[in-house]
């Protein structure tokens, strides 16, 4: 398994860490202390922030569950791996992909997300 690949699944299990306590936790292991995410709903700077965000979809998404679609590509400090939330065991409502960036120290500095299917409002 390559360091990206690791990161990959690390930041799946962040968005599904339901305990607030052990998912911020997580965020402090993986996210440099100035990460940044955004995708085209949201937009945080830092690891409050990027709680707050993750925090909120669980909310707007409860019960759905993110998993990992295909594998990790990855080259230099950045990787692209396309991902799903969805229900366990039917297919999901939401796909999307997403691009990070580490540092030296395997931490996200960086990730833009990207919505490739959404439900028809």
């Amino acid at each position: 398994m390559s360091d990206f690949d690791q990161i990959a699944a690390q930041y799946i299990a962040v968005w599904n860490e339901t305990d607030a306590v052990k998912r911020r936790q997580a965020i402090d292991t993986l996210w440099a202390a100035d990460g940044r995410y955004v995708d085209p709903m949201a937009a945080a700077s830092g690891r409050d922030e990027i709680d707050a965000t993750i925090g909120a979809v669980q909310q707007q998404f409860a019960g759905l569950t993110f998993r990992l679609v295909g594998a990790v590509d990855a080259h230099h400090d950045q990787a692209r791996f396309q991902w799903e939330l969805g229900p366990d065991g039917v297919e999901a409502p939401i796909v999307g992909f997403d691009v990070v960036e580490a540092n030296s120290d395997g931490q996200l500095t960086q990730v833009l997300g990207f919505l490739d299917k959404v439900p028809a409002a």
